[in-house]
């Protein structure tokens, strides 16, 4: 099972690192250098999660339509070399904006349309995958082996990147994101190489096909489900928003080079495997909601400190941000993910297990967008970029203070005696009690 693990995390490693030349180096260079809306640089970026519904959709038809034998790996592959062609591609469709903005916006839509669901292929399948080869009680490990594999990957490409950068032109940047996706498919498919084992035998029966809609009916009748989901989406929602406008930030504030603000993704990553490290020790001696609650106030704290960086314009204070933010941020991972586990029932794992990645994309997506759309605003208003910046900054520390407040509220006890009420129930049937009540 350790070989593969490793292949899962190999896997894991290629689709992750596509994201990282477009959220820690492409951004920067639209919003900065080419002077692009951070509000459509934030859309294009957050393509992948917008897209997340779908990957219900995915996961059905190959559960239903296995390729040659093969279930999930055929629809990784296409996943794969979606993004790898995506993040390739995606230099030239930014350039080309720059220089003809409605042909360069065309190319950008199918350009970072096929990044986006290349993603979603290729995650809901080797997820999928995971948990069908690692059975119920490997499934901890495997996840926490391709998690660290993946944060070490971002910190190794980011670091690539920035020296990729060191003098920036528009030819050192293709010549990176190509380097990049070659990488990543080399990574892919020597993961994906004698990974699933052929499917010679009957197919288990199909379960019922369910949609984005009947999960939220049904988690909506648990009123401690409804908190959960929002206090989510306002926690992830800060804390990984900020990750499109981070960069630029840097940038145009601080006027650091191309390859500086590239280098803050991999510092980031360093202190996310430190705080890993830490959170499972602080897990040892505090509740899970207290480690939540050390996670949350510590990225109020980053949040507070970017953002004074930006009033100081001293960035001394900028990079102390980002340290407490990477700490935070894996502290606040490893606790929530905790809690998310908890938040769910014999009977209905995967029902609120839906629900919680549901919550996770729409945070994403919609954190993305919120922050590129106020920066913009405020940017237009004071005809200062920095204060936009600030704005953002501040607004995710408030919804970090106001998650702060749902948490107290949270009580997974009586999350689980509603839960226990009725055990196990199909999905129509949880819905239609839910429309009764």
């Amino acid at each position: 099972m350790l070989r593969q693990r490793v292949q899962l995390g190999l896997v894991h490693i290629a689709v992750a690192i596509t994201l990282v030349p477009i959220n820690s180096t492409l951004n920067r260079v639209m919003i900065k250098e080419l002077a692009l809306s951070a509000t459509l640089v934030a859309v294009l970026a957050s393509l992948p999660y917008l897209f997340s519904p779908l990957q219900m959709a995915i996961g059905s038809f190959a559960d239903r339509h296995p390729l040659f034998g093969w279930r999930r790996t055929p629809y990784i592959a296409l996943g794969l070399l979606l993004c790898v062609a995506g993040v390739v591609l995606s230099p030239l469709a930014a350039y080309q904006m720059a220089e003809n903005f409605w042909s360069g916006l065309f190319l950008g839509i199918l350009v970072f349309g096929a990044w986006g669901m290349g993603f979603n292929f290729s995650t809901v399948s080797y997820l999928s995958l995971a948990s069908e080869l690692s059975g119920e009680k490997g499934r901890s490990r495997t996840i926490s082996v391709m998690w660290f594999m993946m944060i070490s990957g971002i910190i190794v490409t980011a670091i690539t990147l920035s020296r990729l950068l060191s003098t920036y032109t528009p030819a050192a940047v293709e010549t990176a994101f190509l380097v990049i996706g070659g990488v990543a498919l080399v990574l892919g498919m020597l993961g994906l190489a004698g990974l699933e084992p052929r499917d010679t035998g009957k197919r288990a029966p199909n379960s019922q096909r369910q949609s984005w809609l009947d999960f939220g009916r049904a988690v909506a009748a648990n009123p401690q489900a409804r908190l959960f989901f929002v206090y989510l989406i306002l926690l992830l929602g800060a804390i990984l928003g900020q990750d499109i406008l981070l960069e630029p930030f840097a940038g145009e504030t601080f006027h650091l080079p191309v390859n500086e603000t590239t280098r803050i993704t991999s510092i980031w990553g360093v202190c996310v495997l430190i705080s890993l490290l830490l959170a499972g020790l602080l897990e040892g001696r505090l509740s899970k909601r207290q480690v939540a609650v050390v996670g949350s106030v510590g990225a109020v704290g980053a949040f507070l400190l970017i953002a004074l960086s930006g009033f100081l314009v001293n960035t001394p204070v900028f990079y102390s941000g980002v340290v407490l933010l990477g700490l935070a941020t894996g502290i606040a991972t490893v606790s929530n993910l905790s809690l998310m586990l908890d938040m769910t029932t014999a009977g209905s794992v995967g029902l609120f297990i839906g629900a919680w990645g549901m919550a996770d994309a729409l945070a994403r997506g919609l954190g993305a967008i919120m922050s590129g759309v106020v920066r913009d605003t405020i940017a237009s208003f004071s005809n200062n970029p920095s204060e936009g910046y600030i704005v953002v900054f501040l607004l995710q520390a408030g919804m970090l203070v106001i998650s702060l407040w749902i948490l107290r509220d949270l009580d997974i006890s009586a999350f689980q005696s509603v839960e226990q009420a009725s055990p196990a129930l199909p999905l129509v049937e949880r819905i239609a009690l839910s429309n009764d009540g």
